[in-house]
Order: structure tokens, then sequence, then C-alpha cells
């Protein structure tokens, strides 16, 4: 079957119980008399270490970056489309999806949550245990801030007023957004404290660093307008002096150089690890892999799913503009396969391969994150090992930017802007386009992030952080540019509450416009 059915189990952490005023979150939380488990654990460095590695492994389940979350992060956007035939996925860039069918958000949900609660677990206990080694005691704290930070960050994004839970506890009441948005501030703060700026064992790759705490809190200020101390966070990354852009675009969506000086957090992700089975939620089982099913998600017609597609506004915005070399932006053959000389996919050749099917020969198809150099003949064996790369350096030079713009500093702006288009071979921005006010500098940084960051899970938090929705000049040019936003409706900007959650947790309140 095309698209797994799952169970969709208990896994929030909001529990159905039936409380009254006597009863305490001591009467409600039980030790298991036939598993001494958590007596047993607890108690050393390597339990610590392994208790900070399951909160990790939430990022591998199929409710994150196995596959859900870039799903809902990109098809709200205008630079995807999708025509699967799963109305779970289908309706998500409409603006649709169903309160009564928790498919995809849900398992999201539940996701974050389990990921919160597992760093929790972490912050509760790695303080009482003895680490003689206080660099590694810190260092896990930061990376369980850290985690507990990036869950609650997508939580609170995409679903917007939800439990904020920061102690381990039977029921987490639901809270604003500002509070949620305090609360992500305040982790990824303490994670910048305890964090290292690097790793020397080559074994701890892929862990946070103080660069990926400080980016994900100047987001967190950029996403709620504080503009001034999202510059200057921004701007310590910038001091680091450990990131720089990788010199070939497309170096960031394969498997050849990952974890390269351009990341400051992705997900690792890797055919020969573990077992060949996907994660599917739930409790980890032994023959569990680590790799992704994005791949065969995204995947261009009969090498994959095809359930995500480029829009034909994205195809037509890389045309623009072309490089001081009178070339296209290179952006756009690394980020989608069409119709083009020479265009090569999975081995076979584009035009002769599709060219039987005029529909196909003249459609767009996904590149970003696909298996699609000739070593793999299509991507059905459901098992990519492409680490997701969560936030690039790309995306802290055009926030800061954007920042000094709002800041009153739009010259300024120019200098980081420039430093992402140089390396594409676009023409000196100040030259082209000199001394533009501030709202003209809105509209070009709005832009070159759309060009930038095309199925990177960017554009439609732009979209919704900028005011687009409830702009109706705005909005109408969004229908203009893809159809499915014809179906947006006010307060679809965020996903329902899951009904699970509703029915477990008293007093949810559902999001407006569900």
């Amino acid at each position: 079957m095309k698209h797994k059915i799952y169970n969709y189990l208990a896994g929030f952490f909001s529990l159905a119980i039936v409380t009254t005023s006597c009863v305490t979150d001591d009467d409600l939380i039980q030790v298991d008399p036939n598993n001494d488990a958590v007596d047993s654990f607890w108690k050393t460095d390597q339990d610590a270490i392994e208790g900070v590695n399951a909160a990790y492994g939430s990022l591998l389940t199929d409710g994150t970056y196995m596959r859900s979350t870039p799903l809902l992060l990109d098809l709200k956007g205008d630079d995807t489309r999708s025509n699967s035939p799963w109305d779970a996925m289908y309706n998500v860039g409409r603006f649709n999806s169903n309160v009564s069918n928790a498919a995809i958000y849900g398992w999201a949900y539940e996701t974050y949550y389990q990921g919160i609660y597992r760093a929790n677990q972490v912050l509760e206990n790695v303080p009482k245990i003895s680490i003689t080694d206080s660099a590694l005691k810190n260092r896990i704290l930061g990376e369980a801030y850290f985690l507990r930070g990036l869950y609650l960050f997508h939580a609170v994004n995409m679903f917007k007023n939800v439990p904020v839970p920061t102690q381990i506890a039977a029921i987490y009441p639901q809270k604003t957004e500002a509070e949620g948005w305090a609360q992500v501030i305040a982790d990824f703060k303490s994670a910048a404290e305890f964090l290292p700026v690097s790793y020397s064992n080559a074994n701890d790759k892929g862990r946070a660093t103080k660069g990926a705490a400080l980016g994900y809190l100047g987001k967190a200020y950029l996403f709620t307008k504080d503009f001034p101390n999202a510059k200057i966070t921004f701007k310590q990354v910038i001091d680091l002096g450990v990131y720089s852009l990788v010199s070939n675009y497309r170096d960031n969506f394969t498997d050849t150089n990952e974890n390269n000086s351009e990341s400051l957090f992705e997900v690792q992700f890797s055919r020969s690890a573990g077992g060949v089975d996907l994660g599917w939620g739930g409790a980890p089982a032994t023959g569990w892999g680590k790799t992704s099913a994005r791949a065969i998600t995204y995947g261009p017609r009969a090498f994959g799913w095809t359930d995500v597609q480029p829009t034909f506004t994205l195809f037509n915005e890389y045309k623009l503009e072309k490089t001081t070399t009178n070339q296209d932006d290179p952006r756009l053959d690394a980020t989608m396969f069409y119709n083009k000389p020479g265009m090569m996919l999975y081995g076979q050749n584009f035009a002769t391969f599709y060219g039987g099917n005029a529909g196909d020969l003249n459609d767009l198809f996904c590149r970003k994150y696909q298996n699609s150099d000739g070593a793999y003949a299509n991507e059905f064996d459901w098992r990519s090992g492409i680490n997701e790369r969560l936030l690039r350096y790309a995306d802290i030079l055009l926030m800061y930017a954007e920042c000094l713009n709002e800041t009153s500093d739009t010259p300024g702006a120019y200098t980081y802007i420039q430093m992402v288009r140089n390396r594409v071979g676009l023409p000196n921005l100040a030259t082209t386009k000199p001394g533009m006010s501030q709202a003209q500098m809105r509209e070009q940084i709005g832009h070159e992030r759309f060009l930038e960051f095309p199925l990177e899970g960017h554009r439609f938090d732009d979209i919704r952080r900028w005011g687009w929705l409830q702009d109706p000049v705005k909005l109408a040019w969004l229908k203009s540019r893809d159809v499915e936003f014809n179906s947006y409706a006010a307060g679809r900007e965020f996903f329902p509450i899951p009904q699970l959650e509703m029915d477990n947790n008293p007093g949810t309140i559902q999001n407006t416009g569900y």
C-alpha cells in the first residue's frame, strides 16, 4: 500500500483522566511494579548520554523529519503544490486539514511532545547524577534544552496555543502563543550557555552546538518581531567564525557533503545505521533504521510518489535574473527537474524518459533531497540516507539582513544579501538596485529567501510571520501565484489541535477557523 495505515494511539502526554480538586499529579503518576528501569536508570554518565540520545531519536520518526514535518512545513508555501491521492496530504496545502482525521499533522504533534517529554527526563534527572566531567554534564543539559526548544518551536509555530511542559506531570494545560514563544526563547538561551561551539570527537557529529542554539534563538526573536534582539543574536552566530557558505549550493541537499561548514544543525540519517525498517512511530523497535522517507514522498514521477512538486511560479521566478555570465540561476537546476537539454535523473535523460507523456515532459519535479545522481535507480525502497538540513548559514545571513533592514540599517542589509547571491553568481544588488527603501528591501528579501530556500520548510513560515495572509493585496498576489491559496480561511495558517488532545486535555480550546 502506498501510504502506511497507522493506529493513531495515545502518545500525547495529556492523559485521559477525569480529575477532581483532591487529585494531584503524584496520585496520577505511578511506578510500574513490574518494571524497575526507572529506578535503575539515571545513575551514570552513560545513562545521561543515552537519555539525551533518546531525545534526538524523536527527530528520526515519521512525525518529525522522517516524513511528516517537512510535508507540513513545505506544502502551504507558494513554492510547492500537491496532487497527492492521499487526502490528508493533499489538503495540507489547501488549508483544509480535517479535525476528525489527524493523519500527518497529528503524528507531528504527538512526536513533538514525545521529544519534549524525553528532553524533560534529561533535565529532571541528569542534575542528580554525580558526573565528574562538568563539561560533559553541561553539554548534555544544553542538548536537552536545545531539543526541548526545537520541538516546542515546531509545536508553537504550527499549532499556536499549545501545552508548554517544563517538568514531568500528568496533565499540561494549554498555554497562549506568547507563553509558548517565551519558553522557546528561554530554552534556546539556556542551550547557548551550556553548549560547545564544536565537538572534537567525530562520533559527536550532529549534536547541537552553541551556533545552532543561537541560530534558533535568533529565529524565535525574529518570529516574534523582536528585531533588535534577533539582530544581536544572529551577529553572535556570524562572529563565532565557524560557519561559511559551501561553494556548491547543491551540496546542502545530498549525502556527499553532510555536516558541512554551512550547516548549523541537521538531522542525521543513514542507510548503513541500524536495521532496515522505517521508524513509523511509537516505541523504537530493534529493526528500525535511520533512514528518511522524504525522497520517495517528493520523488519525480516513476521514481517516487510525486506527492510534492515545485510550482511554476518558483520556476519562473528563477528566470527573472541572470548570473554575471548570463546563465540561469544555478539554484534552479539544484532545486527541480524539468525538460532541459542534458537534464539527467537516476541515470535517465529527462526528455527521453518522459518523452512519451506530454504532461510529465512539461512538468516540474523535486530534485532537492533526492538520491538522483545515478547511484540508485529510484526511491522505492523508502530508505533515503540524506541528512535533513534544518538550519543553514545562508538563512542566518538573510535573517540578519532582514533585521538590519527592520532596525533602520537598510544599506547594511545589502552586504549580507550579496554574500548569498555571490555563491550563485548573481550580480551586485547594490549596483542593480541601489538605494532601496526599507519597504523595497522587505520585498527584495522576500524574493531572495524564496529562491534560496524552496522545499526547505521556510517559505510558509515567512509568509505567515510577515502577515501576508492578513493583507488583502498580498493574499490576492499569493492566490495568483498558487491556486491552493484560494481555499485559505482566516486562522488556517495554523493546524488544528488534534482531536485526541482536545478529548484528553480538559479545557483545551480549538484554534480559530476549525
